[in-house]
């Protein structure tokens, strides 16, 4: 397990390097400057401008300073707002959203666990179709579209919750609600489909005759391995949950990473496109690896093949 813990975190460092190699290579490869802009117009102000922020030097020596900057984690000013770093903007911007995606991965796994065990235990049962119906809907309708219409019926409409920012934990409703539907009836069919299957299992059946309560025999024999399916989607699903975040940031006008990735996109802003996807994406790569770890441990079945393969 040690070894693999190994391989696994040193394929993490390669995918961060290639992420920012790309990252790096796309941004320059994008004809023109950062300060093609009337304001700029002055060539001499322009040079100044770029050797201020090191673009005109070689793109090997560019390259160099950037991959400096990622281990050291000190991607520079930002050149739309060159009174802060990006540094500042990633520390101010990423919590928001961090706590945006927690909140939605906590309540898509609760809701969609809890619905899934449910259809499973009342199958083909009002239930049932109900929580099938629902998946189904939450599975085809896009975030950003389901974000408009809880904007404009329980918002404007109804006037049952606030619209947009980011001020109390009401304002967090709207949004969670957004983002955490999909995974919801994901999380749910996956749950569903894996627990009727468990529940024929004889070690299921020995509990039962040996007199265990259903409660029991649900927490504690059918639900870990029923939710092996779950776990193994839960590293696409955060990277998907945390990114998809930047949208429905902008809809809800929430002042995370997502507006500073977006304005930064607007005004070719390179450090604050390339430092802020160099950080999401080792964070994402990061919580893959995590995931892949705890799937091993949770299933000792997948850790021994793994030895085994190992050696």
């Amino acid at each position: 397990m040690f070894s693999y813990i190994v391989k696994r975190f040193l394929m993490m460092i390669i995918t961060i390097l290639i992420i920012a190699s790309l990252t790096f290579v796309l941004m320059h490869s994008v004809p023109g400057s950062p300060f093609n802009e009337e304001r700029t117009t002055n060539e001499t102000i322009q040079k100044n401008l770029e050797s201020y922020y090191k673009l005109d030097q070689p793109l090997p020596v560019q390259y160099l300073n950037y991959l400096k900057s990622i281990v050291t984690f000190d991607f520079g000013p930002s050149i739309k707002k060159p009174n802060e770093s990006v540094n500042e903007l990633l520390g101010r911007g990423f919590p928001i959203s961090f706590e945006l995606g927690m909140v939605t991965i906590l309540v898509a796994v609760l809701s969609g666990i809890t619905l899934g065990t449910l259809a499973a235990l009342k199958h083909n049962g009002i239930i049932d179709y109900a929580a099938m119906t629902f998946a189904v809907v939450g599975i085809s309708v896009p975030n950003f579209v389901l974000a408009t219409l809880l904007i404009q019926k329980l918002a404007v409409d109804w006037n049952l919750l606030p619209p947009a920012t980011w001020s109390s934990p009401l304002h967090m409703i709207l949004p969670t609600l957004a983002l955490a539907t999909g995974p919801m009836a994901i999380i749910a069919r996956l749950t569903r489909s894996s627990m009727l299957e468990v529940l024929t299992q004889d070690y299921i059946k020995m509990a039962r005759a040996k007199g265990l309560t259903p409660f029991r025999i649900i927490a504690r024999h059918a639900l870990r391995n029923a939710l092996m399916p779950v776990v193994t989607i839960m590293g696409t699903m955060l990277a998907g949950i945390l990114t998809g975040t930047f949208v429905i940031e902008r809809i809800f006008a929430i002042p995370g990473m997502g507006k500073y990735f977006v304005e930064s996109i607007n005004n070719r802003d390179y450090p604050v496109i390339m430092g802020s996807t160099v950080f999401y994406s080792a964070f994402l790569v990061f919580m893959l690896f995590v995931v892949d770890i705890v799937y091993g441990l949770l299933d000792p079945r997948i850790k021994l093949h793994r030895k085994e393969g190992d050696e």
